[in-house]
């Protein structure tokens, strides 16, 4: 049986509609919805209509941080500035994409700063789960391993099945064990475009932050983007924070920022503290196989592929850490303690929760003390002797 209803597409324009009516008892005939050729966004097309533009360069900015292009942050600046503050969700969306092009253009400090203004505004889990997400990878482009572990742990502790966690988290111990971290993240490691490594930057050059930077917008309805990051909750134009050298004139505010998101991980320096983090990055690694394993029998094609790949790798880093027997046994048993269908089912469904502020800062702010106790103090009870392979 046909439904009198007709399809409803706001963002396309051009559509005809002929015989439409509450009292239809057939579909329109019609209909025809326009066709997008492939990036039909980049055209260059005077929009009237804001919400309309706003779209547009959202579009443009993900296309161009996709090809890690510089003028990915010039679209999400002139995005930013069209949207009006009810739109709360698509804020937060363009200002992550803002922090994320700032951190691959070497602006670490700036792009800190808007995942601290994220997290202040955060109103549920969904919220924090995306700001952990941000600032682990803002430290991953700085390589710093402690930050990266502070970020991965109260991110486990709200979803403990997600492997893919679980196996960096392994992956940040075991470089830690390699190559103890520096004592601090100091301000001069935020301001230093040189901290960026290879392949981790969007492509930008002096002339493109010169011809790049919303010249179009700028003259667009005789309104200018230069938006301070003191106000509105924006971030400057890109050409205007390019020759800012990064100052933000809150100096206090980013020493707070450094310490409220610095790890407490075990001291490295010594037999004690190598067998410490000898054993979280073995369970880590172990906790994330149990997990893939869960996984594979519900995946196919590319999925299923990635997933093998991913077993292997940790499979051939637990041979390397020279874990077996009655270790391997005990550590495989205390990981997959709580993996039962009940939990993994609740946890897939996903539920988003809005939680009072204390509740949401107590998350952000795990310690590692309290995050090693849940995890890994049965293993560190029960395997008193156990020699570390480091």
């Amino acid at each position: 049986m046909a439904l009198p209803f007709d399809f409803e597409e706001s963002v396309f324009e051009g559509r005809c509609r002929e015989g439409k009516g509450r009292g239809s008892a057939s579909p329109s005939l019609g209909y025809s919805p326009r066709c997008c050729e492939p990036e039909w966004f980049c055209e260059e097309t005077d929009w009237d209509d804001d919400a309309e533009c706003v779209n547009i360069k959202k579009f443009r900015g993900d296309l161009a941080y996709k090809q890690r292009e510089f003028k990915a942050l010039c679209e999400y600046s002139g995005c930013l500035v069209l949207l009006p503050p009810s739109n709360a969700a698509m804020r937060r969306d363009v200002q992550e994409s803002q922090a994320r092009c700032f951190a691959h253009l070497g602006r670490h400090k700036e792009a800190l700063e808007i995942a601290e203004t994220l997290r202040l505004g955060a109103t549920n889990t969904d919220h924090i789960t995306t700001v952990l997400g941000l600032q682990l990878a803002i430290y991953q482009t700085l390589e710093r391993v402690e930050e990266i572990i502070g970020c991965l742990q109260p991110l486990i502790l709200l979803h403990p099945f997600h492997p893919g966690n679980w196996k960096l988290l392994a992956e940040a111990y075991a470089k830690l064990l390699e190559f103890p971290a520096p004592l601090s993240l100091s301000e001069a490691d935020l301001l230093q475009p040189d901290r960026l490594t290879a392949g981790n930057c969007l492509k930008a050059s002096a002339e493109e932050c010169r011809s790049q930077c919303c010249q179009k917008d700028s003259s667009r309805k005789g309104s200018s983007l230069q938006f301070s990051p003191w106000t509105n909750n924006s971030f400057g134009s890109c050409e205007e924070r390019q020759t800012e050298k990064g100052h933000f004139g809150a100096l206090g505010r980013t020493k707070a920022l450094l310490h409220a998101t610095k790890a407490a991980v075990p001291d490295s320096s010594g037999q004690e503290g190598s067998k410490d983090l000898w054993i979280y990055a073995c369970a880590s690694f172990i906790r994330a196989r149990l997990l893939l394993q869960l996984m594979q029998s519900n995946q196919s094609s590319f999925a299923l592929e990635r997933n093998l790949k991913a077993q292997q790798e940790i499979e051939d880093k637990i041979t390397s850490f020279g874990v077996k027997g009655d270790a391997l046994f005990l550590m495989t048993e205390v990981m997959g303690e709580d993996l039962v269908p009940e939990k993994l089912k609740e946890d897939a469904q996903g539920e988003v929760k809005c939680l009072g502020a204390s509740t949401l800062a107590s998350m952000m702010t795990v310690t590692a003390v309290e995050f090693e106790r849940k995890w890994f103090q049965k293993l560190r009870d029960q395997l008193p002797h156990l020699d570390c392979h480091t």
